[in-house]
């Protein structure tokens, strides 16, 4: 990297904006880990007698499991002891399966992670060109038929989604397989995710329509773009070089909520396509009371929501040069005149 680009870099992203966004993400995952811990606490039932089951659920077996998982301690002390722990990266063991928790997450993660990088794609596939067609056809037929089709996506829930195309392209057509994850990683896991993917990201496609068409059209409207067209440029080059430019930060906006809900929408998809990803772990370990496994997938599954809007916020002023400078700039508007700013013989009562 040369020194032009560090200083531009530096000028962007100052580093104490940097350390008070990374301050702010750490406070928010602490906030959070508490909150799922005594949620957790406060629901009902004995995770020790749902581990051991009816029959061999005696006093001393209850006592020797709570002893051993610190059932038997306050809260507070409970939390200590999981956090102390995940500090240095031992997120414990399962309560039910008895497996380590970082190596459970760990198997289930790549299957989440395809999951929701291809429908990641399908969202952005979809959601960005039917965003800038809506836009640029605004309240003509085009539009309104673009919007339709969003409310109708926005409006079927993912579980609902998948269990038609379920019907229709696995039982009706035979085109892709109805259930699981395939075997291996190539050919036979990209067939098997992509129904479960269309689901996941017809869910969300909606959104980033919604933003991307409000965004093409606030730009539209701005008076580069009607001073561009007074000097003769063509459309493609007023939609390439200045509309779509000044869509990136509300568009980028959007990716990151996009990538949120997705996080949050595998827990039904994977339950209906039988995929056993975090989201069919995290239903398992609720419905067993799993503390720690829960406690741990909560807290993966915050980090990367909470990650995705850091990096959004990160590269915002990076995108957009206005965003660098509207600091520096309210701050001369809010400060007193100085006298080299005053025009020539123009004098205040502090110089008199």
């Amino acid at each position: 990297m040369t020194a032009t680009a560090r200083s531009r870099l530096r000028t962007a992203l100052p580093a104490r904006l940097v350390v008070r966004r990374l301050g702010g993400t750490l406070g928010l995952l602490v906030v959070l880990s508490v909150a799922v811990f005594a949620l957790l606490q406060a629901a009902p039932g004995d995770p020790a007698q749902t581990l051991l089951g009816p029959r061999s659920a005696t006093p001393e077996a209850l006592a020797a499991v709570r002893s051993r998982y610190h059932l038997d301690s306050p809260m507070a002390v409970q939390y200590w002891y999981w956090l102390s722990d995940a500090v240095h990266l031992d997120l414990g063991t399962s309560i039910r399966t008895g497996e380590n928790v970082a190596a459970a997450l760990g198997d289930r993660l790549v299957l989440t992670g395809q999951l929701v990088g291809l429908g990641f794609a399908v969202a952005l596939l979809l959601g960005l060109p039917l965003g800038v067609l809506a836009g640029l056809r605004s309240r003509r037929a085009v539009d309104r038929a673009v919007q339709s089709m969003g409310v109708v996506a926005l409006s079927t829930p993912a579980f609902a989604g998948g269990l038609l195309l379920i019907y229709v392209f696995a039982l009706m057509l035979g085109w892709f397989p109805a259930y699981g994850p395939g075997e291996g990683s190539g050919t036979d896991r990209l067939t098997h995710l992509v129904l479960p993917a269309l689901a996941l990201g017809l869910a969300v496609t909606a959104v980033l329509l919604k933003l991307t068409r409000a965004a093409v059209i606030r730009e539209l409207d701005r008076e580069h773009v009607t001073f561009a067209r007074a000097r003769g440029v063509r459309e493609r080059d007023i939609l390439l070089r200045y509309v779509l430019r000044g869509t990136f930060v509300p568009v980028l906006t959007g990716i990151g909520l996009v990538l949120a809900y997705l996080l949050a929408g595998t827990v039904m998809v994977e339950q209906v396509f039988a995929l056993p990803g975090l989201g069919s772990l995290l239903v398992d370990s609720v419905t067993f009371r799993d503390v720690p496994v829960v406690q741990a997938e909560a807290l993966l599954i915050a980090a990367l929501v909470c990650l995705a809007n850091l990096v959004t916020d990160l590269v915002q002023p990076l995108l957009d040069p206005r965003l660098r400078t509207a600091p520096a700039a309210k701050a001369a508007r809010g400060a007193p005149a100085t006298a080299a700013a005053r025009p020539a013989g123009v004098r205040t009562e502090e110089d008199r």
